[in-house]
């Protein structure tokens, strides 16, 4: 059974069917935190709730897809969503397998399909987290002192468990310059090592 912090936001550009989607989800439980037609709107959610997965229709309201917003996700947020359209083609299918879906579910639906999709990704999503990098922001969100862009990479490779030197000979840095980005970042972060850091990230 879905927890109560299951919150679920809906994009989706036909009002009926995004009404039937909410029905069917809260008939099990979940929340659904909104529901929404167009892309450029989900940030603003996505930033001002806890969200746990999105339902996401390719072909939305507005000027941004569906596609272009599952980027957005990915990079910025690494919520997992699942598509939900009516386009089936080999073009679009191509187009959506490199955003990394957790589901996609072709309209029309099954109800009955949609919960027992919702529940698989999620349960990928939990088991994948432990490994996942925290992303940029909500690593700052926490903290008074931002991270740096190119810090954040840094820390992509001290995530992967490179040495100094591969992470300098990586960025086209010298060790010295590594070694100011390192204690740049652990003292916005207040750590003092790279086990440190790691520890902070997995907890972040």
């Amino acid at each position: 059974m879905p927890q109560a912090s299951n919150n679920i936001l809906v994009v989706e550009d036909d009002p009926t069917i995004a009404i039937d989607i909410r029905l069917n989800l809260e008939d099990s439980g979940y929340v659904v935190v909104d529901s929404i037609h167009k892309a450029e709107e989900a940030e603003k959610v996505i930033n001002n709730n806890h969200i746990d997965l999105i339902v996401l229709d390719i072909n939305l309201e507005g000027e941004m897809t569906g596609i272009e917003l599952a980027e957005i996700i990915n990079r910025d947020y690494q919520i997992p969503f699942i598509f939900l359209t009516s386009y089936s083609d080999e073009n679009t299918l191509k187009k959506a397998s490199v955003t990394f879906p957790a589901g996609y579910i072709v309209k029309p639906f099954k109800e009955k399909d949609l919960v027992p999709a919702i529940i698989m990704a999620l349960a990928k999503h939990e088991a994948r987290v432990q490994n996942l990098l925290p992303s940029l922001i909500k690593i700052n969100k926490s903290l008074v002192s931002k991270i740096t862009v190119k810090e954040y990479r840094i820390m992509e490779e001290v995530w992967s468990g490179k040495s100094n030197l591969e992470i300098a000979r990586d960025n086209h840095v010298s060790k010295n310059t590594l070694k100011t980005h390192l204690r740049n970042i652990y003292s916005k972060i207040h750590v003092h090592s790279k086990p440190e850091l790691i520890s902070w990230l997995r907890n972040a």
